[in-house]
């Protein structure tokens, strides 16, 4: 890719744009001046699913992944953290290419009070090494009983799932670390009970919210009305958005207008005086358009997010 017509001209244009002989026309001055103190991140998983559909695997390419991030205008990466040796070697890369990681997303298993101990444990080596990179927010997305699989979690589960939540919280907080509970759709199934247990059944001090405005939105069987409810339900505990948008239900290439009213969902956080930290997450899945690669989608996205969310870097 780094050879090409279409990388070549992204990187010439973007490299014009910073050092100031081209500049894209923004929607006003106001909106403008508010953005430049504007902090953008991208999640991993988006660039494996757009290096995916290439057939190439974003491990073996991270290096140069990581300088299209950049060369996007992103100025941070939140990546999975699978070890806190992996996190030390790419904390290296992420300061070569001038990124930040303010967040790490891991993933756990937390309602079999078998395994929970040793998946904290794990949780908290990868968020100490993690923090000596920068990092203040962990995010995290207790594991389904199986990937993919139809079981729901019993009462006494979840029960033992929130307890085990609250205190992974806890010690994070004791590092000066912020927990944040993320979900995806299973966790929306019967009434949503497994998320709202792991809001309503935890301190609101300690474990915080990382909310995908799309994972509740296909979650609830593709509604606003379900997202807006937990926006107004949840919004003081939201440290961190994952921002993805579809059309149609289904996901975009680039993060912009849709299915998912962002610039409402904006609105709302600000009423709420609530900022939390920016993630773009907008990745491709069957039956998303194929006119894009990683580097101009994200490019794209990051544009419509700066308009958007500009009065977060006010």
């Amino acid at each position: 890719m780094a050879g090409s017509p279409l990388y070549r001209r992204t990187f010439l244009k973007i490299s014009a744009f910073a050092t100031g002989f081209a500049r894209p026309v923004p929607p006003a001055s106001a909106t403008a001046a508010a953005a430049e103190g504007l902090h953008l991140a991208t999640n991993e998983y988006p660039w494996s699913t757009f290096y995916g559909r290439e057939g190439r695997k974003l491990e073996e390419h991270l290096d140069q992944a990581l300088g299209e991030v950049a060369v996007a205008g992103i100025q941070g990466y939140e990546p999975l953290g699978r070890s806190a040796e992996g996190i030390g070697r790419l904390a290296a890369l992420l300061k070569k290419h001038g990124l930040e990681m303010r967040s790490v997303y891991v993933n756990s298993t937390l309602h079999d009070p078998d395994q929970s101990t040793r998946s904290i444990e794990d949780v908290l080596a990868i968020a100490e090494k993690a923090k000596s990179a920068g990092t203040r927010i962990i995010v995290t997305n207790p594991s389904p009983i199986r990937w993919g699989g139809p079981e729901n979690k019993t009462d006494a589960q979840l029960k033992n799932q929130a307890a085990a939540l609250e205190r992974l919280a806890a010690a994070l907080a004791a590092k000066g670390l912020v927990l944040a509970y993320h979900n995806h759709d299973i966790e929306l199934r019967n009434a949503a009970r497994e998320f709202h247990h792991m809001l309503a059944g935890t301190d609101p001090k300690l474990v915080k919210l990382c909310l995908d405005c799309h994972w509740i939105y296909r979650g609830a069987g593709n509604s606003a009305v379900a997202l807006f409810d937990v926006l107004k339900l949840y919004a003081s505990r939201i440290v961190e958005l994952h921002l993805r948008q579809s059309l149609n239900h289904v996901w975009t290439e680039v993060l912009g207008e849709g299915d998912i009213d962002y610039p409402a969902v904006a609105k709302h956080l600000l009423q709420a005086g609530v900022k939390p930290h920016l993630v773009i997450e907008q990745a491709v899945e069957k039956g998303s358009p194929h006119t894009l690669n990683g580097l101009e989608a994200h490019r794209r996205s990051r544009e419509y997010a700066q308009r958007v969310f500009a009065g977060f870097g006010a």
